[in-house]
């Protein structure tokens, strides 16, 4: 009697996982065929891209031709479904979305039909894509919040100390990207396509070591959140909002700006710009990018270097806004290095400092800002004194988490 319970045990399972491909699938159709996911989310450049960012999970860890025939195939027949059946505006970063919603249909039916021992490698791949997306698409609910609790912004403060440092950064950046087209759109390009080095640098990550790759990715999951956080102590929307059309051409001069009767403003647009995530989220991919291959790095360098510029060229942050990025990025980075318990100095101080120079800046920022005007190499000084220390920091933190993280693997190997 025993092969006939074994049969039943093998039936059972394979209809529970014919119920779960099929619930997958659904999911998947239900999304793509809806016209208001479709015209909110998969025509958006920012979640499209976050969507097509499962192909580079996926492929980064089953590494195989078939699944990317399946996900061409897939987006096809997904674009056909909503071009020919259901006769949806076309659009171009549509495309991205199929793609990306066909990878997740792929990895999660990999997920699903795995053996044992493969199975938890594909899960950590498909469930922090799908929570990536998630937090990609709820970021405009959180910021529309934002805007609503704060009608006045302190874009005014934050322009008061760019201008003390005698040179108006962003303006001079922003003049550059009229100067140069093809500068300000690879700026562009890299400013929009951040999911991408995300999903990079965990999947790659996660098929080096996936211990330490589920802290990577929380550290990115929770930026979003933690940045909204701070939105709401210093609300500011940007130089380009603050000025409108005299944005990049016309800044005050520095006599004007040091006169400038510094009061909250009333403007329109998101409120965030201190500290600048796009920032925070570059640094914490090329501090998460250390020890794995070349090319990886040298992508991650790219996107820091090109964010520098599209955050400042764009208008959409003050100078500021990326210097609290560095203390602000190193408190995410600390908060989430759970191996580390909270107690090792490394990962204590690196969080404590990030956290106080984080809100250091925003109470100098609120309430003192004559001070930054008393000479420029007080800004300067103050921003040196900023970026050194978390680096330093982080280079500790990070030399920490190597020689620990070994030592769990051993003792996690053990115990199997």
């Amino acid at each position: 009697m025993k092969p006939p319970r074994l049969n039943t045990r093998l039936d059972r399972r394979v209809v529970i996982k014919i119920g779960l491909t099929t619930i997958l699938f659904t999911l998947i159709l239900a999304l793509a065929l809806n016209r208001d996911f479709y015209n909110d989310s998969m025509i958006s450049a920012y979640l499209s891209l976050a969507l097509a960012s499962a192909v580079i999970v996926l492929a980064m860890i089953r590494r195989s031709w078939l699944d990317l025939f399946w996900v061409l195939a897939g987006g096809l027949c997904l674009a056909v479904l909503d071009y020919r059946v259901m006769h949806f505006r076309p659009w171009l970063m549509a495309g991205f979305s199929f793609a990306g919603l066909a990878a997740l249909a792929t990895l999660g039916a990999h997920t699903i039909w795995a053996e044992a021992k493969d199975r938890a490698l594909l899960l950590y791949g498909f469930l922090p894509a799908v929570l990536f997306v998630g937090s990609e698409w709820s970021a405009t609910t959180l910021l529309d919040i934002t805007e609503a609790l704060h009608p006045k912004t302190f874009d005014l403060f934050l322009y008061s100390f760019d201008s003390s440092l005698g040179v108006q950064i962003s303006f001079a950046v922003g003049q550059m990207f009229w100067k140069f087209p093809w500068v300000r759109f690879a700026c562009l390009v890299t400013y929009i396509a951040l999911p991408l080095p995300l999903a990079l640098v965990y999947a790659a990550r996660l098929r080096r070591r996936r211990e330490t790759a589920l802290a990577v990715m929380l550290a990115f999951l929770v930026t979003g959140p933690l940045g909204v956080l701070f939105y709401n102590m210093l609300p500011a929307c940007g130089p380009v909002h603050l000025f409108g059309a005299a944005f990049p051409f016309h800044p005050l001069s520095t006599a004007d700006a040091m006169r400038l009767n510094v009061a909250p403003v009333v403007i329109k647009g998101a409120r965030n710009a201190i500290p600048s995530l796009h920032m925070a989220w570059v640094l914490l991919v090329w501090w998460n990018s250390r020890g794995l291959p070349r090319w990886i790095r040298g992508i991650a360098l790219l996107f820091v270097a090109l964010t520098v510029l599209a955050t400042l060229g764009t208008g959409e942050h003050y100078f500021i806004d990326l210097v609290v990025a560095f203390p602000f990025s190193l408190m995410v980075q600390a908060l989430c290095s759970y191996f580390l318990p909270l107690r090792s100095g490394e990962r204590r101080t690196a969080f404590l400092f990030g956290t106080f120079a984080t809100l250091t800046w925003l109470v100098l920022l609120s309430f003192t800002t004559r001070l930054f005007w008393i000479s420029p190499l007080v800004p300067w000084a103050m921003i040196v004194g900023t970026i050194a220390p978390s680096v330093f920091f982080w280079r500790r933190l990070a030399a920490a988490l190597e020689q620990a993280q070994p030592v769990r693997s051993r003792a996690a190997a053990a115990s199997t």
